[in-house]
């Protein structure tokens, strides 16, 4: 590596190159097929965490994407292009720009995340070499807080963290995968097929779960299933509140019949009633008719027992009368 341009102390920050002046691309070529959809797989599934850990939305994210750590002549020598980057609390675009690559002398903020999908057995990955080094530059010179390798013929995947400016290996977890705690992410992989390819593939969890995060394709057919869930649910709903519509109906009818049969008894027993009421009117008048028949009949016996007398006082036999 060319070693760095001596900038004077005095110079503003504004007179260094920032990433419109600076190389874009080295004019190398992705290694393998498996680079690209790797970072979108890991891109797609962690956006929405990203999102909440920034609802702001000032975040950034880098695939092979270049990260200006030093002022070298030329300048490529003080760039690197991780596989994957994650930046926090920046911009996502600079004066409504795309970034072309991240200059850390122009942002200030270190990337807290750097991953390497290492095509072959890790070891540019894992370089101390001082100045040149993957491993010491993203160390030494960049400070990421959590450095990645992932082997993608093998499956393996190792995870760093910073610690007193020098990397220390994670340990899996009892689940066997590496926490990321400033994301609530784990680590790990996940054997399937994504876009056509079957390989194991790098993953990220939700620690509070435990569940793998699903990446975009896979949440729209969460929700496509949801949908068609929920669909099946409203027709049931639908073909239950027909059900009910049904026995309500019956049941108003039936409602309605007993009230009206309710209505036509109390008139019967009004009728009844009435009846009732009636004879026993006319029972009492044929009581009190008897009563004054009795007492005639009384008085006329009365008479003829007094008239009786009265002839026998005369010398007269009633009876032979």
């Amino acid at each position: 590596m060319t070693p760095p341009v001596n900038i004077p102390a005095s110079q503003p920050k504004t007179a260094l190159p920032n990433h419109l002046q600076l190389p874009e691309t080295d004019g190398s070529i992705v290694e393998n097929y498996q680079e690209s959809p790797q970072g979108n797989l890991l891109t797609s599934s962690i956006l929405p965490r990203l999102r909440e850990l920034h609802p702001d939305g000032r975040f950034s994210v880098g695939q092979d994407s270049g990260i200006y750590f030093q002022h070298t002549e030329p300048p490529l020598d003080g760039c690197r292009s991780p596989d994957w980057f994650y930046v926090p609390d920046v911009p996502p675009m600079l004066d409504g720009t795309f970034r072309r690559s991240y200059v850390l002398w122009q942002e200030l903020v270190p990337p807290l995340v750097i991953m390497e999908y290492a095509s072959g057995d890790g070891s540019k990955e894992r370089d101390p070499t001082p100045m040149t080094g993957k491993f010491w530059i993203y160390e030494r010179a960049i400070g990421a807080k959590y450095y990645a390798i992932f082997e993608i013929e093998t499956g393996v995947i190792e995870l760093y963290r910073l610690d007193n400016d020098r990397y220390i290996e994670v340990a899996p977890n009892e689940a066997g995968r590496l926490p990321l705690p400033p994301l609530g992410v784990e680590l790990g992989v996940w054997e399937g097929e994504y876009r056509g390819i079957e390989t194991p593939w790098l993953r990220v969890w939700d620690a509070a779960t435990g569940k793998m995060m699903p990446n975009e394709e896979e949440r729209a057919e969460i929700e496509g299933k949801r949908a068609d869930s929920a669909h099946e649910r409203a027709e049931v709903a639908e073909s239950l509140a027909d059900d009910y519509r049904d026995w309500l109906k019956e049941e108003t009818e039936r409602a309605e019949k007993a009230v009206k049969d309710a209505a036509l008894a109390t008139q019967q027993a009004d009728v009844a009633k009435q009846q009732r009421d009636e004879a026993q009117v006319r029972a009492d008048v044929a009581m009190r008719q008897r009563d004054e028949a009795q007492v005639r009949a009384d008085a006329a016996k009365k008479r003829a027992e007094v008239l009786a007398e009265q002839l026998r006082a005369l010398g007269i036999d009633p009876e032979a009368a």
